[in-house]
């Protein structure tokens, strides 16, 4: 491949291809037709020499070589991005584009309305907000910012402690009425629970300790039930209507806990905190941009969730 038939404006326009995932909707990204798109693509291949993307007449994919050339494309406007925001003081500037992922329950009830304050205060930035149950894999570089419960085991990417996050049991007063109260965690089995099936965690186990330090227990549940969903909301609307005990963030339910339409069940056991961090690739660390979401965010969702 020669070095010649690569050229650096040929790199936002792959990357955003990539991202739109078709040629019509990369036109419309761009701002141009839909064979301006195809020509710019087809004059990429000539000058090196290699097919990047393969076209089907309702979707396109990347060829090996093409997911290569992404990778270092994204690398490579990120390093320039950054530098240029080094140059204009990138710790006190946040601007240019700003990939933010998060989890679909969450990302929608409180990631999206931060953005939208975030951004009248930093008119710089440009921010694009994918929600997604699994995170992105880290070699894609889709992402600037991810914000997830739990600390990632990569040492890739830096993960910033947000807020804390419990897991709590929870049902109605009206399943209550029925069913009555479990007192130890072994009663859960002779209960209806609410199932959620998410990421990769093993579905309708609940670990469950008690007592403290030393002195503590875990117990592992097998719980079962006739209801089961991917999404929390819908979970949760369920436990509302007096289906059954469900096992959710307190974020989530918080409110309802307040109000007295879900009463938490098991207080005194505990399940595995997820606490909620922001994550992002270390050569981003010094990133305006990010800089300033990361501590927005947190200084907006503290009080919120601190216990």
């Amino acid at each position: 491949m020669s070095g010649s038939g690569i050229q650096p404006a040929d790199f936002g326009f792959f990357s955003t291809l990539a991202t739109a995932g078709s040629l019509s909707a990369a036109a419309r990204e761009l701002g141009i037709t839909t064979p301006a798109v195809s020509k710019h693509l087809a004059s990429m291949e000539s000058r090196m020499g290699v097919t990047l993307v393969n076209r089907t007449t309702r979707r396109m994919s990347l060829t090996p070589e093409g997911e290569v050339y992404l990778e270092h494309a994204r690398r490579i406007l990120s390093d320039i991005d950054g530098l240029e925001q080094l140059i204009h003081g990138a710790t006190t500037s946040a601007r240019g584009l700003l990939r933010v992922n998060a989890t679909p329950g969450f990302g929608r009830s409180h990631i999206a309305p931060l953005v939208s304050k975030f951004i009248f205060g930093h008119p710089g930035v440009e921010v694009q907000l994918q929600l997604s149950v699994n995170p992105p894999p880290l070699t894609e570089d889709s992402f600037d910012v991810c914000i997830r419960f739990g600390s990632p085991p990569d040492a890739r990417v830096i993960a910033r402690h947000i807020a804390p996050n419990r897991r709590l049991l929870c049902a109605s007063p009206v399943y209550i009425a029925k069913h009555g109260l479990p007192e130890v965690p072994r009663d859960l089995t002779r209960h209806n629970c609410i199932g959620i099936r998410q990421g990769d965690e093993a579905y309708g186990v609940w670990r469950l300790t008690s007592g403290c330090g030393r002195f503590s227990t875990t117990e592992v549940v097998k719980t079962r039930g006739n209801l089961t969903t991917n999404d929390g909301e819908i979970a949760v609307n369920w436990a509302l209507d007096g289906h059954g005990i469900l096992m959710r963030a307190e974020w989530d339910i918080e409110r309802y806990l307040k109000s007295g339409r879900l009463v938490q069940v098991l207080p005194q056991c505990h399940t595995p905190d997820a606490n909620i961090h922001a994550v992002y690739p270390k050569r981003h660390q010094n990133a305006g941009r990010v800089r300033a979401f990361v501590e927005f965010i947190t200084r907006s969702l503290t009080p919120n969730l601190a216990p």
